[in-house]
């Protein structure tokens, strides 16, 4: 008996049909089976997910350990460091997948795991960070040792993923991946121009046959004969080609062709697939919610519900205050400076209208020699003559904003929504921007999702302010506290290297 071939690590399509064609005939079969349960797209995202986990186990393991290493504190003093990566491990993985990072055609996009990995792994310790300093479990870590760790693990999952990434992305194009064989019913306009189609190509599924239906078959009365003919020739195709599922890429409307498909397909022990239509994908695209029995989808919402507003209030509380321990020594030497800078004030208030229309008192360390609050009110401008000296790097560093860390703890304001504007603007964008009040139906925030997307600092023309407004809209219709951190920490980087208020 010649000795079966032996496979690659990567074998191509060609290269693995070979092998089974050499194989003996009583294991080809099952050898077939164990490729194609091996290779299918949803054993390698679960393995991905499982590499995710230990890796970060190990790193919290080997990076607590050179830590005591280097600093003779030895090594068993790293054995604790593997429950905290157990911990991390979990809520990293678990939120990876809530937010369906692990499906096949997202692995293969590296930036936006990238982004997706770095503000989930940052969460994930600031919320840890949180809690350890709450239950006063913190001073039983080293901070040199968990700072070694987030590195080090953050470095070590970018550097997989972009291996697996590419890996991933070469297997769909050389067809590497277990096929899932389907057939696909479409009406005679769709076949060819559906998107659904090439999104189920690019996940690695192979459409074997394809069966057009024609409007007059649709516009029918009855089942037709030529209808059930390809009834029988679709259940004919299932048995003989190994068919797994059935895709219907048909109109909505069209029950009748639907409920006929069903009924005669259900001599088949496969899945059958209704893919929606124009109209009902935009609308399924939004929350789904029933009454009942009754299934609706959630159109528009309240902002946010109570379950939310609580998860946001920790939220801004834990920051605001980590916020204010970290930057205090800023803030009193800015107030010193301030001082010495100009005559006037540290603070400058000025009302400004939050949730719901109440007027609130912003603080802000003040930039200008002037204090204006009232009717009119002048935004500041490039080259602007009222801010002082030491107002202009405040205002471009943006810590003359720091203050507002205060409105956040006291309520008055959240960590991130829509920048609160002086109530003498909104009386006047009221009247020129559509929608411009349902800002106010959350509360103003440090920084916002408009500010990070380069809407920041004056703006000269009214479509500047229409723009503004929308990406505050788009931010209260898709809040979430993963939002809420993504945006935390690209103002910091804004902040840091943008140029945008004066």
């Amino acid at each position: 008996m010649s000795k079966a071939p032996r496979l690659s690590v990567l074998p191509s399509q060609e290269a693995r049909q070979a092998y089974l064609d050499d194989a003996p005939e009583h294991h080809r079969d099952v050898t077939r089976r164990v490729w194609h349960h091996l290779l299918r797209p949803k054993f390698i995202e679960t393995t991905v997910a499982i590499v995710d986990f230990l890796l970060i186990v190990t790193a919290s393991i080997a990076c607590s350990a050179m830590y005591y290493a280097l600093t003779d504190g030895g090594i068993a003093a790293a054995l604790p460091y593997a429950g905290v990566g157990l911990i991390v491990a979990v809520n990293y993985a678990t939120i990876m997948t809530a937010r369906r990072n692990y499906r096949l055609k997202v692995l293969t996009l590296f930036a936006k795991q990238a982004r997706e990995t770095i503000v989930i792994w940052s969460g994930v310790f600031a919320m840890l960070a949180v809690v350890a300093f709450t239950m006063k479990i913190s001073i039983n870590f080293s901070r040199g040792a968990v700072i070694l760790f987030f590195a080090g693990g953050l470095g070590a999952l970018l550097c997989w993923r972009q291996i697996a990434a590419r890996f991933i992305a070469r297997s769909l194009a050389n067809g590497l991946f277990a096929r899932k064989r389907i057939i696909v019913v479409a009406e005679r306009d769709q076949s060819s121009s559906s998107r659904p189609l090439a999104e189920l190509l690019s996940y690695g599924y192979v459409p074997v046959r394809t069966f057009e239906i024609s409007r007059e078959e649709i516009a029918a009365t009855g089942i037709t004969r030529s209808l059930q003919s390809k009834f029988c020739d679709i259940i004919e195709v299932a048995r003989n080609e190994r068919i797994e599922d059935v895709y219907l890429l048909l109109r909505w409307r069209n029950d009748r062709t639907i409920d006929g498909i069903l009924d005669a397909l259900a001599v088949l022990p496969i899945s059958v697939h209704l893919v929606p239509d124009g109209n009902a994908a935009r609308f399924l695209s939004y929350p789904i919610a029933n009454v009942g029995t009754t299934w609706t989808a959630v159109l528009k919402r309240t902002p946010l519900t109570r379950v939310e507003l609580a998860a946001k209030r920790l939220f801004d509380v834990s920051f605001a205050m980590i916020g204010l321990l970290t930057f205090l020594p800023l803030m009193l030497m800015t107030a010193v400076l301030i001082k010495l800078d100009s005559r006037g004030p540290i603070f400058f208030r000025q009302k400004r209208d939050g949730f719901n229309g109440r007027t609130f008192d912003i603080l802000k360390f003040r930039t200008m020699h002037v204090l204006e609050d009232g009717a009119v009110v002048k935004q500041a401008t490039r080259n602007d003559p009222r801010i002082t000296r030491l107002g202009r790097l405040l205002r471009k560093s943006s810590i003359d904003e720091l203050p507002q860390l205060l409105n956040v703890i006291f309520g008055d304001m959240s960590l991130v929504g829509p920048r609160p504007h002086a109530t003498s603007h909104n009386s006047e964008y009221e009247k020129l921007i559509a929608n411009y009040a349902f800002r106010h139906h959350v509360k103003p925030g440090l920084t916002g999702w408009a500010q990070v997307n380069g809407y920041r600092g004056e703006t000269r023309q009214i479509e500047q302010m229409k723009q503004r407004v929308e990406h505050d809209l788009w931010y209260i219709n898709n809040w979430s506290p993963w939002l809420d951190l993504r945006i935390v920490l690209r103002t910091l980087a804004v902040a840091l290297w943008q140029d945008g208020a004066y």
